[in-house]
Parts: C-alpha cells; sequence; structure tokens
C-alpha cells in the first residue's frame, strides 16, 4: 500500500496534524500493521519537498510545536492519478512454498508432510481471520474476506500440488520427461 497516497487521501478532508493522520490511518487501513510515527513525519516531510502537501499551519503544544498540514492542487492530482491507476494483479509464480516442495523432493524427505503442515497452517490462519470477521464490523470482513479468498486459492494449489507429487518427484529426479501439451489440452490433473 502507498502510505503517501493514504496520507494525502486522507488530508483532502482537511488540514490535520501529523498525529491525527496516524491516529486515523490506523483506523481506517492499520488493523494489522499501524504506522510508526517516523513514517507520518518522514512521509509527511517527502510530501512537503515534492509539493503535494503545504504547511497549513503552526500551533505551540507541549513539545515541538504541532504542524497542520493541507493537500496542494498537484497533490489532489497525484492522488486522483494513483485511484484510477489499476494494481498490477501479482503472479507469484516463483515462491517459497514450492521451493520447499522442490527440496523436499531433492533431498529425500517427504513432500507431502511440507504440503500437509502448510495446509494445517492456512487453516488455521483462516480459522482465526473467520472469527475475527464474525465478531468485527464490515471493514473487518472486507478485509478478512480478501485474506480469505487468496488463502482458499493457496490451498486449492496445495491440493493439485498433492495430487501431483508423484509427476513432480519424477520430473526432479529426471526421470519422467513432462509431456509436451498444446494450449488447447490443458492439465487438470
Amino acid at each position: 500500500m502507498s502510505i503517501s497516497h493514504a496520507l494525502l487521501g486522507l488530508l483532502e478532508a482537511g488540514p490535520r496534524h501529523g498525529y491525527d493522520l496516524k491516529r486515523t490511518y490506523d483506523e481506517q487501513f492499520g488493523q494489522d500493521r499501524p504506522l510508526r510515527y517516523g513514517q507520518v513525519y518522514s512521509t509527511l516531510s517527502r510530501l512537503l519537498k515534492n509539493g503535494l502537501v503545504e504547511v497549513a499551519g503552526v500551533e505551540p503544544g507541549g513539545g515541538p510545536d504541532r504542524k497542520r498540514y493541507t493537500i496542494t492542487g498537484a497533490g489532489v492530482t497525484d492522488v486522483e492519478t494513483w485511484l484510477r491507476t489499476p494494481e498490477e494483479p501479482v503472479a507469484h509464480l516463483q515462491n517459497t512454498l514450492y521451493t520447499k516442495v522442490v527440496l523436499a523432493l531433492l533431498s529425500g524427505r517427504d513432500a507431502a508432510d511440507v504440503l500437509d503442515v502448510q495446509r494445517a497452517e492456512h487453516l488455521r490462519v483462516m480459522r482465526e481471520l473467520t472469527r475475527r470477521k464474525r465478531a468485527g464490523d464490515l471493514v473487518d470482513a472486507l478485509i478478512g474476506d480478501h485474506a480469505l479468498f487468496h488463502l482458499e486459492a493457496d490451498l486449492r494449489w496445495l491440493e493439485l500440488a498433492a495430487a501431483r507429487l508423484d509427476r513432480l518427484a519424477g520430473l526432479v529426479a529426471g526421470r519422467v520427461p513432462e509431456p509436451q501439451q498444446t494450449p488447447e489440452q490443458g492439465d487438470d490433473a
């Protein structure tokens, strides 16, 4: 997530202090990863330097003076561009779990155990997310659903990998050449 764009978007509602931005960010987006104050102020400094925010006023406080930041026209344009730009779908073509399965096969370990342990961990996290979703509000439900759908896709891959483990073991060992397929044939097994 772009912290810069999130802070700019929050500033569109009106001028705010860094403390207010952090609190609002954490309430809206930081359920599992709240911002550190240093992140907020270093991001605001960068936005100020780039002309996307400006200081709207300075108020004395118990410690250092508190600056109120406001978004500039260039900042609004930047947020608008960011909101209209689609996020790149991430295709994890080389992931750690696949690497673990292949290394287990290469070392003579039971790759099915690797898949079973991962499946159990995915199910544990999915149960926790489901509990959190049920106990939470709409924000928790939407964030939980997003994570659950990704974990469900991982579980489907785990099942497919388990079904293909013997073939993969043969390929890894160099014993069974992978059959050539045309795009129309696909591979469902």
